[in-house]
């Protein structure tokens, strides 16, 4: 399937697509075990369904969805994009929402294509559309946490090298954050602490299979850094960087 071939659009616009937004994707196990997002990820179609994407291919099947966020960036105690990432503008969005505060900025939350679709540059088309959705409801940024897609194989390497590291071209060499400057995104700033995951031992070992029974870090399968475990306490924490990058939606970006 082309990705020219999908048509996309807000649950609000289709809301009888809602219960098939939740298709098979590619986030690791422990991942879906950070307690902000369980609490708030789910609840995210809902509650702001004309700022969730989905496309369909011709058959009417869902092959892509994106969920994005409104907050206000723009106000006392806030300004500069969170060390918290993820999890800090999911709260910040909800908040907002609860108590009727003024948004002026959209938060990118997931971009998740069907594992059968991918390598079609479905993820462009549905990045392009977030930006051109949030531009049309009058906000003049998109802002988003990025979880870079090449970064587990270098776990070891500190977030801020990795995030800059380029090609020839200029572009970034991983994957996903080019998409994302392509599209006229520019990168902005590391938030050191954008997902956070806590458990017990037993807890990650049924989330990764690993026996987690030695002190210190341990890779974990698909981790952009390595957890950290100790067995005195019972505790293993993975506290996962990623990269706040921001679009300008002040045009309709590149062509």
């Amino acid at each position: 399937m082309r990705h020219m071939d999908v048509v996309i659009t807000t649950l609000a616009e289709r809301p009888q697509l809602a219960t098939s937004l939740w298709f098979a994707d590619t986030w690791p196990e422990f991942i879906l075990n950070d307690l902000v997002g369980r609490s708030h990820f789910g609840q995210i179609s809902e509650v702001f369904p004309e700022f969730t994407l989905v496309a369909t291919d011709p058959d009417g099947v869902v092959v892509a969805r994106g969920h994005s966020v409104p907050f206000a960036l723009h106000q006392e105690g806030r300004g500069e994009l969170p060390a918290g990432g993820w999890d800090q503008v999911l709260v910040w969005a909800f908040r907002d929402q609860r108590t009727g505060t003024s948004v002026d900025t959209v938060s990118a939350i997931d971009v998740t294509v069907r594992a059968d679709q991918l390598g079609h540059g479905l993820s462009a088309t549905m990045l392009a559309a977030m930006r051109e959705n949030a531009r049309s409801r009058g906000f003049v940024e998109l802002v988003a946490p990025v979880r870079p897609t090449g970064k587990h194989l270098e776990p070891g390497t500190p977030m801020r090298e990795y995030a800059l590291r380029t090609r020839a071209d200029g572009l970034p060499a991983d994957p996903w954050l080019r998409t994302h400057v392509r599209a006229g995104g520019v990168i902005d700033s590391i938030a050191p602490c954008s997902m956070t995951v806590t458990g017990s031992m037993v807890q990650w070992r049924g989330w990764t299979g690993m026996p987690f029974d030695i002190e210190g870090p341990v890779l974990v399968p698909s981790g952009l850094v390595p957890a950290h475990c100790l067995p005195d306490r019972d505790v293993v924490s993975y506290v996962e960087p990623n990269v706040w990058i921001r679009h300008s939606l002040s045009s309709a970006g590149p062509t």
